[in-house]
């Protein structure tokens, strides 16, 4: 039984990767769910939303931190949660206050590029760049209260209108880019062939064969 759920897991991982780097785009009809090409298409569902805004934020405080420790962590004694999170840390009054609105309008730049790669789609980059300053937010609130600085307003609200702008362009790049015709139907071919097995619970026994075929 654990070797099977094993199996069965694998194989599903097989099938969303397969279907996020061949750029399908699943919808679903009823009980059926048919496999269609569609240019920077992603597959949807809640507990990708959910992954994807994870990610997005993980890798946001991350790059914050990179660049906090370069540009802040040369400056004062000690790093702490302070320049991340407490609204009094940006400020134009001090050097470090500066290097604090720079490791955030950095961040902000180095989102756009994560958006990407893990969203894809110009149209949704507004959504989930308002996300991750959103959750910021609260973040903020529960560490040092309701923000009260005109700076720190003005330094996220410049921060998120550059990650969804650059977001959006570099999004709509790639979809403008022209697509192998060839390349996309084999690999739609492929796609609903692993739907199939799925449909009738043949995938478990065959799932590192078509992990070795189509990935």
């Amino acid at each position: 039984m654990r070797f099977g759920v094993e199996y069965l897991r694998i194989g599903f991982v097989i099938v969303l990767e397969i279907v996020h780097r061949s750029d399908t785009l699943c919808r679903c009809y009823g009980s059926e769910l048919i496999v269609v090409m569609f240019c920077g298409a992603v597959l949807w569902g809640p507990w990708l939303i959910v992954a994807q805004i994870l990610c997005l934020q993980c890798l946001y405080y991350l790059t914050l931190g990179v660049f906090l420790t370069f540009l802040v962590g040369t400056r004062v004694s000690r790093m702490s949660l302070v320049y991340f999170f407490d609204y009094a840390a940006v400020t134009t009054s001090t050097v470090t206050g500066w290097c604090v609105i720079a490791s955030f309008l950095l961040s902000s730049f180095a989102g756009a590029g994560y958006m990407l790669h893990l969203i894809e789609r110009a149209k949704k980059c507004l959504d989930f760049s308002a996300t991750v300053y959103i959750v910021h937010l609260f973040i903020c609130i529960i560490y040092g209260g309701w923000p009260t600085s005109l700076t720190w307003w003005a330094v996220n609200g410049t921060g998120i209108a550059v990650m969804a702008l650059l977001g959006e362009y570099l999004c709509i790049r790639r979809e403008l880019r022209e697509i192998p015709i060839t390349t996309t139907r084999h690999r739609s071919s492929k796609n609903f062939l692993l739907y199939v097995l799925i449909k009738i619970n043949f995938l478990p026994p065959i799932c590192f064969i078509a992990e070795r075929v189509l990935c």
